[in-house]
This record gives C-alpha cells, structure tokens and sequence, in this order.
C-alpha cells in the first residue's frame, strides 16, 4: 500500500510541470509606477560615468536601429549600469560578446533572450528582442507561442535543443542529460557555455530592468500578459 501512495505522488509531481506549461493562464500585467533610474545628461554624468558611455556608444550597439545606446541619455539597461561604472562597464562588455560573437547566431541568440524574458515578465527586454529575434529569422508563431507561456510548435531542429535546454535551465535550474547532449553534439562545448551564458546574462538585464520599472517607449502596451 505504501509502494502505491508513493508511485502515486511521484506520478502527480511529475505532471505538474506539464500541465503547468501546457494550461498557463494569462493575466493583464498591473500597470507599473514610473522608473526608478533618472535619466542622466552628459552633463550630469562622473567622468567615470562618461567613459563608460562612451565604450557604449562606441561599440556594435550603436548600429542597431533602435538600440538604448542610441538615445541621447542612455537607456536601460545601461542606465542602471552607470550607477556603477566599473561594474557597468564588464557588464556591458559580457553583453557585447554574447549578442555579436556568441556561437550561437543571431536567431538562436535571440530565441534564448525571449525565453529569459518570458521567464521573468521582462517586459522591455520582450520589447526590444522581439523584433530582432524576428529580424534574424525567428517565426513570429514561435516567438507568439513562448509569450503566451506554451511550447512551440514547427520549431527548427536547433530551435527545439535550444528550446529545451533553455526551459530545463530557467524552471528546473538544471539540464537532463539528453537537453545537454542535444548542445553539445549540435554546438559543441563552447555553444553549451554560450547557450549557458547568454540565459544568465539576460537574467540579470531582466532583473535591472524589471528593479528600474523600464517603461516601453511612448506610452506602448506591455506585451507579456503575466503568466499564473
């Protein structure tokens, strides 16, 4: 009898999971107070602050339409990292080898950075990856499909491993053996590390953004409904 109980329970904790991905509920995300970070002029920046956007300004962000590293005061989450130069500046130089020379590409990279976002109701970071992740060759179903909290479906191969090891990585905080396999024999060891890097990256602009309250720009609709 006791054998049973037990089967039982583990047979309920293992579904769980699934019907919690498979029956997500959707709710109107409450508006949020304004920011918390003051925009900073020029003007108002430490020297340390100034050089620090200037290696922003300066490196391959600046060529991304739209970036916060075109704004005449920086946006976040560069904002936030003024608060801190010298932290700011590893940061920002992390972030520029994970979105410009990861092993992963562009459309993978981004996959992974909505999947982030969606973990952690990020709503700006959702804002300002959707479009590159659709740019760079994600179908918008899949994209639609992570932000309403439901696995994809048509994912390309590769999607499907990143996809995966991603899901395992943020709701399990740990990776089967097959999601790990699935990297390394299509990536190789570096893309595992990558793939690792750019989810804890993102993590932690997801917690500075959502710390800051980074409002979508003009007064745009928050595109994640908050998942329950």
């Amino acid at each position: 009898m006791k054998l049973i109980c037990l089967s039982a329970a583990r047979m309920a904790a293992c579904c769980i999971p699934l019907c919690l991905a498979s029956c997500a509920v959707m709710e109107t995300p409450a508006p949020a107070g304004p920011a918390r970070f003051q925009l900073l002029s020029q003007e108002q920046m430490t020297p340390a602050q100034r050089e620090l956007a200037n290696n922003i300004r300066s490196g391959p962000r600046a060529a991304v339409p739209g970036s916060a590293a075109n704004s005449a005061s920086l946006g976040s989450p560069f904002n936030v990292f003024l608060r801190s130069p010298e932290l700011g500046d590893h940061l920002q130089k992390v972030g520029t080898y994970i979105r410009f020379k990861s092993t992963m590409g562009a459309r993978l990279n981004e996959f992974a950075i909505l999947i982030t976002a969606r973990q952690w109701n990020a709503q700006y970071e959702w804002h300002a990856h959707h479009r590159l992740a659709l740019q760079a060759g994600l179908s918008p179903e899949v994209a639609a499909a992570v932000a309403a909290g439901q696995r994809p479906t048509g994912m390309k191969p590769d999607e499907e491993i990143v996809y995966n090891f991603c899901q395992e990585l943020h709701t399990q905080k740990r990776v089967s053996d097959a999601s790990y396999k699935a990297v390394v024999d299509q990536f190789g060891e570096q893309g595992v590390m990558d793939l690792i890097a750019v989810n804890g990256y993102y993590v932690l602009v997801a917690m500075v953004l959502n710390v800051d309250r980074t409002p979508i720009p003009n007064g745009g609709e928050l595109p994640l409904k908050v998942l329950k």
